[in-house]
């Protein structure tokens, strides 16, 4: 474990070091006058886009950071020896690392970014918990979990306080639309700069509020998604599949999407060691009902993959019914973990394929590994979790392939 002090002098050099700019520069990103902004707001408009060199779209999720009150918040789950000087400044350090090594082009955040019940102030916990995202400027977006709102603000004020904050892409809700929860959104990514697909989203990104508990006195546990989330979540991807099907340059099939919630939805507990990759050591903490989300993603047919947090010492991916379903593992000091069994992140990056004419096209696959916060940040599970013009269903089947 890092001490103390080498903590801050890393969190002080990295952020100078991205300050000043560097040569090798995430790939949604631009500069000017030597400090890093999102292409976004070099556009004029919220946008990510592809890289034009690279064909590639890197996103870092992190889950479940449980920040408090920075250094004054100590550690849980760590050997005694490093307690005296592990705290929040751990999970800090850990994200400069991370993003230093990675160069991801977007951060999503997936709730329980805070813990609540332990802050005392919000506002201050949730600046503090996403400081790296602002500080280096990059583009990024959250969901809420089951603690953020804990503490001194409510959910929804929680969510107003992220909507607000620098080089966020976060929404509070879609406008116009009657829906449960806060934080019910979905961004586009668009094609290589120059490339025919340049104006057209080509990986969809789907944010949706998981709840916390039930509201409903008969049934214990977690919350779940709701039907008004489900019915937004079914035309938001209608429209985008049209979008991209028909009219200039219509594609054959729908671009992929990938959702991003809190809470593990009930499905994730049909998975065992012998058919997914990573590692299950604790139940799915899943709400007592099934709302039948998951069969929505199935039926609306462009999600390819889901990604969770809540359940800190799971980090597996599994395939059901062709979409994939994938825990990111506990990245937070102050969240409950197990000694020895290094914080993580999880990594997606989605790779554009290359046309007959040598421009960059729709999106060809879509991989993930995750990062440790041991001593060389290692990469580990590497897999592939969707090839374009690969399905992964079969027929009559309810089980896992």
């Amino acid at each position: 474990m890092i001490r103390l002090s080498i903590l801050l002098l890393f969190v002080l050099a990295a952020i100078a070091e991205w300050q000043e700019g560097s040569s090798d520069l995430p790939r949604g990103v631009g500069t000017s006058g030597g400090a890093i902004l999102p292409a976004a707001v070099l556009a004029g408009a919220r946008r990510l886009r592809f890289g034009s060199k690279s064909g590639e779209f890197k996103i870092l999720q992190v889950a479940d950071m449980h920040y408090a009150d920075g250094k004054e918040t100590g550690c849980l789950d760590v050997f005694p020896d490093q307690l005296p000087s592990c705290s929040d400044l751990n999970t800090t350090a850990f994200i400069y690392r991370v993003i230093r090594h990675e160069n991801p082009d977007f951060i999503v955040f997936t709730g329980d970014n805070i813990f609540g019940i332990d802050s005392k102030d919000a506002s201050k916990s949730l600046n503090a918990a996403f400081e790296p995202a602002v500080a280096l400027k990059l583009p990024w977006a959250a969901v809420i979990g089951n603690h953020d709102q804990e503490g001194t603000l409510s959910r929804e004020g929680v969510m107003q306080h992220i909507v607000g904050m620098d080089h966020t892409l976060s929404q509070l809700n879609p406008t116009g639309v009657e829906i449960d929860g806060f934080g019910n959104y979905n961004l586009e990514v668009r094609g290589a700069e120059g490339s025919a697909l340049a104006n057209k989203s080509v990986l969809n990104l789907y944010f949706l509020d998981s709840g916390d508990y039930s509201t409903a006195p008969a049934i214990p546990g977690y919350g779940w998604i709701k039907p008004s989330q489900q019915v937004w979540f079914q035309k938001t991807s209608s429209r985008l599949q049209k979008e991209y099907m028909r009219g200039a340059l219509q594609q054959k099939d729908p671009a992929p999407g990938l959702v991003y919630f809190h809470i593990p939805l009930p499905e994730f507990s049909y998975f065992d060691a012998s058919n997914f990759t990573g590692v299950k050591q604790e139940g799915i903490s899943s709400a007592s009902i099934n709302s039948g989300f998951f069969a929505t993603l199935v039926e609306t047919g462009d999600a390819k993959a889901v990604f969770t947090g809540h359940d800190h010492l799971n980090d597996f991916c599994g395939k059901l019914i062709g979409i994939q379903l994938c825990y990111a593992g506990g990245f937070g000091y102050h969240a409950y973990g197990k000694a020895g069994w290094s914080r993580r992140a999880r990594v997606v990056s989605a790779s554009l394929e290359k046309t007959l004419s040598g421009e960059w096209g729709g999106v060809k696959s879509i991989k993930t590994w995750k990062r440790l916060d041991d001593e060389h940040l290692s990469t580990i599970d590497t897999q592939v979790l969707w090839i374009k013009g690969s399905t992964g269903r079969r027929r009559k089947s309810t089980v896992p392939n």
